[in-house]
């Protein structure tokens, strides 16, 4: 258990892994095998959030969490009723690729007091969903349609929107389960033309991607999905140590 967040080392990190857990009941049988699969790994920190959660036991698996990984817990919330006490800090996120003003600004108004009495340590983040071959659940839950991820300038426009808004991170995915990752042509074009570090999340699924994310220019990738359905801690050690 972290009993501290230094905020100042994540952004001092050259280069990094986000472990996401999603704290529904579909990983109550693994939980406890992910949890050890963080703990044994070269994770930075732990994402938690999920597009929805389906049952009322979100906080309680929370505190489990936080009780059982040695890593600072940084809350990814697909609503405002995912801020939690159980967290370091937050992705204080804007959904800047879609035009539902829930998740570009309502959700975000209805947290901030939560946020403030937790005192959790605020990363503003400017989130971007890009297109995938399949609709995924970020994209059914947002009723947001995705940025097309052959359009460059466009995606650019965006993060430099996000740039601008003063936003710390851009957290660029295509969704979880995506069945392909972000293209490593892409976040190079972006870390070109930007100056706030990336986040590259959703379908990764081999160490070459994540070499290749890695050399375009990426400040973190999120493992998420493989940690789901490979939980081994060997597995996730053969994937992310000594990149």
């Amino acid at each position: 258990m972290v009993n501290s967040f230094n905020l100042k080392k994540i952004y001092e990190l050259d280069f990094g892994f986000f472990a996401l857990i999603d704290p529904d009941f579909k990983n109550d049988h693994i939980l406890d095998d992910i949890i050890r699969s963080v703990n044994n790994n070269n994770f930075s920190a732990v994402l938690i959030g999920g597009s929805s959660i389906h049952d009322d036991k979100y906080h309680e698996r929370l505190k489990k969490i936080k009780e059982n990984i040695n890593k600072p817990i940084i809350l990814f919330p697909g609503d405002s009723k995912q801020i939690s006490r159980y967290g370091d800090a937050i992705l204080f996120m804007s959904l800047l690729s879609g035009r539902n003003p829930k998740y570009l600004i309502d959700e975000q108004v209805k947290g901030v007091k939560l946020i403030r009495k937790y005192d959790l340590s605020v990363i503003p983040t400017g989130y971007l969903l890009l297109s995938s071959k399949s609709q995924t659940e970020v994209e059914k839950v947002s009723d947001t349609v995705p940025l097309n991820s052959l359009d460059y300038d466009n995606v650019l426009d965006h993060a430099l929107v996000a740039q601008y808004f003063g936003m710390h991170f851009i957290y660029l995915e295509n969704g979880s389960g995506a069945t392909f990752s972000v293209a490593p042509d892409l976040v190079e074009y972006l870390s070109k033309n930007i100056d706030i570090p990336i986040i590259v999340g959703g379908g990764i699924k081999t160490r070459q991607e994540i070499l290749d994310i890695k050399k375009a220019g990426a400040r973190f990738v999120v493992i998420g999905t493989h940690l789901e359905r490979n939980p081994n801690s060997n597995d996730i050690s053969n994937l992310i140590n000594d990149v």
